[in-house]
């Protein structure tokens, strides 16, 4: 891991070569492949403009424009791309204070995002006012731990997705934070929060036993790691897991140099990756599924240009 000054220093974009272990192997060349590339986003915090040309160590850095712009050339490269965000869309900038977030969601349908989950700061203008957001949304929000029942957001989430990508059938979830203490409990009202470790692991069998999914990937706004050991994060949740490929995370904005492999409880990999806050970045994984499933490269490529420390 990096810290967010050191990550920008270091490199425009970062790159890693095959992950190689005794789950995500690569395989024999002259096995037939599919490939597939995993783009994403979190914690944006509705930073639609680059941050200003100011002199500050974000100069330049972010929007919506180049984001797009860069995964606009990533698809004309790659024929099967799925673009995902990790939650807290909004709250950051005046665009929130005045729209609502219907910008962001707009410019989300636009970049033609696959699907996202809701982060804490998502409720800031409330249940309805998320609902009412998701108006402008093409795509889907997905939550398996968030009881929506009895409120504006009920029958407005899905706990999984499947996609088709080629011969391929990648599973998609999602498991937000605790709310209690962190979100006021008027903005978040009567949802229940469940456990996200047994919901994760209950959703991601189904996907991978009788769905029959190369890949389960679950979006995650627990936070990559804390101090306090009973605290739920993403490294407590790949270690729990059984049937998780990845996690794509947020929430503690977090500039991982690149993805950490975790062991489940079963003593297969699990990865872990999250590319830290304001649209700074964007996470690239490509997947190669011969014989084998393979993490064949992965990037983290810097959005703007960097003008200043």
């Amino acid at each position: 891991m990096l810290n967010r000054r050191n990550f920008i220093r270091q490199s425009a974009m970062i790159t890693g070569g095959v992950l190689a272990s005794p789950d995500f192997v690569v395989g024999n060349e002259t096995d037939p492949v599919q490939r597939l590339t995993v783009l994403h986003t979190n914690d944006v915090h509705s930073r639609l403009e680059p941050f200003p040309m100011d002199g500050t160590r974000n100069a330049g850095l972010g929007g919506v424009a180049a984001r797009a712009a860069l995964i606009h050339a990533i698809r004309r490269e790659e024929e099967h791309v799925l673009l995902l965000d990790a939650g807290d869309i909004f709250q950051g900038t005046p665009y929130f204070n005045f729209y609502k977030g219907e910008p962001e969601i707009k410019a989300m349908s636009k970049m033609k995002y696959d699907g996202t989950i809701m982060g804490n700061h998502d409720f800031d203008a409330g249940l309805e006012n998320f609902a009412t957001q998701l108006q402008y949304a093409d795509f889907p929000v997905l939550l398996c731990n968030y009881d929506f029942t009895g409120t504006p957001m009920e029958h407005r989430s899905i706990p999984y997705k499947i996609f088709k990508k080629g011969k391929l059938k990648i599973g998609v979830t999602g498991v937000g934070i605790a709310l209690k203490g962190l979100v006021p409990d008027t903005l978040y009202g009567n949802t229940l929060y469940l456990d996200p470790v047994g919901q994760a692991n209950k959703i991601a069998a189904r996907l991978k036993k009788k769905e029959g999914c190369d890949l389960v990937i679950c979006l995650s706004h627990l936070g990559y790691r804390y101090r306090e050991r009973n605290r739920i994060s993403d490294e407590i949740l790949a270690k729990e897991t059984e049937h998780i490929d990845l996690i794509i995370g947020g929430h503690t904005h977090t500039f991982m140099q690149k993805p950490v492999i975790s062991k489940n409880k079963t003593g297969n990999d699990v990865i872990i990756n999250q590319v830290g806050w304001g649209g700074i970045c964007l996470g690239r994984l490509d997947f190669v599924f011969g014989k084998n499933k393979n993490l064949a490269k992965t990037n983290t490529l810097l959005i703007g240009e960097k003008t200043s420390e």
